[in-house]
């Protein structure tokens, strides 16, 4: 069994809800009210997104080789 690594993206909206995106997987998007909602929901959209990929017979991309920083700039 091979361990595969996944970035999510997770964006606070204006009500509240966290919307979680997934760069690696196009179209793999989901939501949830809280952070470990979304993270979960994530996981699961992930999982069936993978698991559609394999019955197809398709190469399954990873994040295992990117490395992810943040860079903040202040502005006048």
């Amino acid at each position: 069994m091979k361990t595969l690594t996944y970035r999510i993206h997770l964006t606070k909206e204006p009500e509240g809800s966290y919307t979680a995106t997934v760069p690696t997987l196009p179209g793999c998007i989901t939501y949830g009210e809280t952070i470990e909602q979304a993270i979960s929901m994530a996981k699961e959209a992930i999982e069936l997104y993978v698991e559609h990929m394999q019955e197809k017979g398709e190469r399954i991309p990873d994040d295992s080789n990117v490395l992810e920083y943040s860079i903040q700039l202040q502005t006048a």
